[in-house]
């Protein structure tokens, strides 16, 4: 018998898995795996999760509107970001279900955003697994590509590197720079750093599991620094 906060999460989710170990993995973190005794973390899972999210968002995407490729992509983009990825995790309290080490959990872990959207990568990643794609594909309209409309009104769609180019060649007459300084871990689950320059100087930093969602999250920190978000 699962623990009763899976079955909740399966309640509230509307799905209930006939494989109870890959939800039990979809929620389990790196740091919960030596002290929880359990043989495998989320990683993979959100991994396959990440390609099952973005093909569903395409997919929808391509069906719903005839705009041009690079709209659409910004459209993509919004509906798979970190932050509103963690916003949805929020809404179905996937946080409360994660499986942490005690030192991951008393240091806010269960609200921190990456684990929030990574987390809710590999969940579906897992129902991709039990249910197949169409039931994958469901689950990701249901609760995170409906929201569209939201995150347009919202301007979430506007990509964060092109503003900050936009004020970059307002204010200073340059076009910013991006430039890789740091990458850790193994292939499959690489951490970037990337730094956003104006000239010579070096404005802001940022983080992501791919080179170009670092890019994104120096260009949002960057937009900050500046004041100009």
């Amino acid at each position: 018998m699962p623990p009763v906060s899976f079955l909740t999460l399966e309640k509230t989710i509307g799905f209930h898995f006939r494989n109870k170990e890959l939800l039990a993995q979809s929620l389990t973190h790196r740091s919960a795996v030596r002290e929880s005794k359990r043989s495998g973390h989320n990683e993979r899972l959100e991994f396959l999760g990440d390609a099952v999210l973005e093909l569903a968002a395409t997919e929808y995407l391509y069906h719903l509107s005839e705009k041009p490729e690079g709209e659409l992509t910004n459209w993509r983009s919004a509906l798979v970001q970190r932050e509103h990825l963690a916003a949805v995790a929020r809404d179905i309290q996937l946080g409360s279900h994660l499986m942490l080490s005690r030192g991951e959990e008393a240091s806010g872990g269960r609200d921190r955003p990456s684990n929030l959207a990574n987390g809710l990568e590999a969940l579906i990643g897992a129902i991709y697994l039990d249910k197949g794609f169409e039931d994958a594909k469901q689950f990701c309209f249901h609760f995170i590509l409906r929201r569209l409309e939201g995150l347009l009104a919202a301007g979430k769609d506007r990509d964060e590197k092109s503003l900050f180019q936009e004020h970059a060649q307002e204010k200073y007459g340059i076009t910013p720079h991006y430039e890789t300084v740091d990458a850790v871990g193994p292939d499959h689950k690489k951490d970037f750093t990337c730094a956003v320059y104006i000239g010579e100087e070096r404005v802001a930093e940022g983080h992501g599991n791919s080179k170009q969602r670092a890019e994104q999250a120096a260009a949002k920190a960057g937009l900050k620094a500046k004041g100009w978000k």
